[in-house]
């Protein structure tokens, strides 16, 4: 296996600027699809992937997108200065490099815009909160593994989430990146029978198995946490497992149905997706985990619900005694109301964030009243935004939404999207250590 040449730092790129040397031909970046943030749907097809990590690395910068950005930063940022010096120097780096190095000022304002642009994201009236940690000269595993658990210690903080994002060095030009497989740092693992029965999670039976090969050892459980798998250019994967102090889960209990707790269920408190892009001014970050706190849907209503993850509803109709012989019964509705109802019931019980459905609803109408008087439009994609339970009665759902991909945002890519749910066992031949 040819190891891949080292990742230029910032500092390497910008002597390599101040001697006038070029770093290979241009290429316009690839654009990526619309993307949102809610993880726990198949994403839409991508009519413009980018390149997986054998194929060729993100192009340079383009010099446009690098200009919109910037003229966007400093007209919401007045005592950012003046925006003209700071466009040469821009453009000059990216004409002589390929690429520029954002401000800490742009960074963080960049990746909250990113969170404002996010059409499938009905959370955003808080996204000038983000705390926005700057990550990017972390390099090894093991550093990158350290500000990943602090991430996840400090965004918990003891139940009350604070919305946190940690973004990592961007892709250079023409080089490998830095990625992690996880499409949230949290996920539970899932294992197949041989009667076809799946333990745990479906949707990460063939990722438990990926990274059982590279020696991961597992109790078998119904929720074991899986590990990071951290990918750095020129190394093997490395699996990294999470202290429990840095997880946070809420074992669900019902207010009315005391057999609920012996299901032995139970749910993380954090949904932080590592997997999707972050893209600013031109600039790439493929690895930029980020979070929020929990819409009690995402859990009750599709993780814990769909047929293809845990498939509960069976259980829970049958724990109540409804008819199940007929779909005109509502028996999954009547199901699916009851296993909601102790989703927020216990994170509430349990002093950890999380919204409801119709609360959020009315808030993200608020967030679309604020933007319009602050003169900018609200990209939305309503089949995201709808709840996916009692739409119809919640004030998102009889309205159109204006739909657009503004930037700065997020991007899931197809490349980043397999390996979340198979690994990327085709990348590493060799076996490899566990963290």
């Amino acid at each position: 296996m040819t190891k891949p040449s080292a990742v230029p730092t910032y500092g390497e790129l910008l002597s390599m600027a101040t001697r006038g040397r070029h770093s290979g031909p241009r290429s316009r970046l690839p654009t990526g699809a619309l993307a949102g943030l809610l993880p726990e749907a198949p994403p839409l097809p991508n009519p413009y992937p980018a390149p997986s990590q054998g194929d060729g690395i993100y192009g340079r910068a383009d010099p446009d997108q690098a200009e919109e950005f910037l003229r966007l930063y400093y007209s919401e940022n007045p005592d950012a200065g003046q925006l003209e010096p700071r466009l040469s120097q821009v453009k000059a780096m990216i004409a002589s490099v390929g690429t520029y190095r954002h401000t800490p000022g742009e960074l963080a304002f960049g990746a909250r815009v990113a969170w404002r642009n996010s059409s499938r994201c009905i959370g955003r009236l808080y996204w000038n909160s983000l705390r926005v940690l700057d990550r990017r000269t972390a390099r090894t595993p093991e550093l990158i593994y350290h500000h990943l658990v602090t991430h996840l210690r400090e965004t918990t903080n003891g139940g009350r989430i604070r919305p946190t994002i940690s973004i990592f060095a961007p892709a250079a030009p023409h080089q490998p990146y830095t990625r992690i497989w996880n499409d949230q740092l949290i996920r539970y693992a899932g294992y197949r029978r041989s009667t076809g029965q799946v333990i745990g999670d479906p949707r990460y039976v063939e990722f438990t198995k990926a990274v059982q090969q590279l020696g991961w050892l597992s109790k078998g459980s119904a929720f074991d946490i899986l590990p990071l798998a951290i990918e750095v250019p020129g190394e093997q994967p490395r699996l990294f497992d999470l202290p429990e102090d840095a997880i946070l889960e809420v074992p669900l209990h019902h207010p009315d149905h005391r057999w609920f707790i012996e299901l032995g269920l139970r749910w993380h408190a954090v949904p932080a997706i590592s997997n999707m892009r972050l893209e600013i001014g031109g600039i790439h970050y493929p690895f930029a985990p980020f979070n929020g706190w929990y819409l009690g849907t995402e859990i009750g209503a599709r993780n814990l619900a769909d047929a293809d993850r845990y498939n509960l509803l069976p259980v829970i109709a049958h724990k109540l005694g409804l008819d199940t012989s007929s779909d005109a019964t509502l028996w999954r509705d009547r199901a699916l109301v009851e296993l909601n109802v102790a989703v927020l019931y216990s994170f509430n019980s349990a002093g950890v964030k999380i919204a409801d459905h119709h609360t959020e609803s009315r808030r993200f109408l608020t967030h679309i009243e604020r933007e319009e008087r602050a003169g900018r439009i609200v990209p939305a994609d309503w089949s995201w935004i709808v709840p996916p339970i009692s739409g119809g009665i919640t004030p998102v759902f009889h309205r159109y939404y204006d739909e657009a991909d503004l930037r700065p945002n997020f991007y899931l890519d197809d490349d980043a999207a397999r390996i979340a749910t198979h690994g990327n066992l085709a990348a590493c031949p060799h076996g490899h250590g566990h963290g």
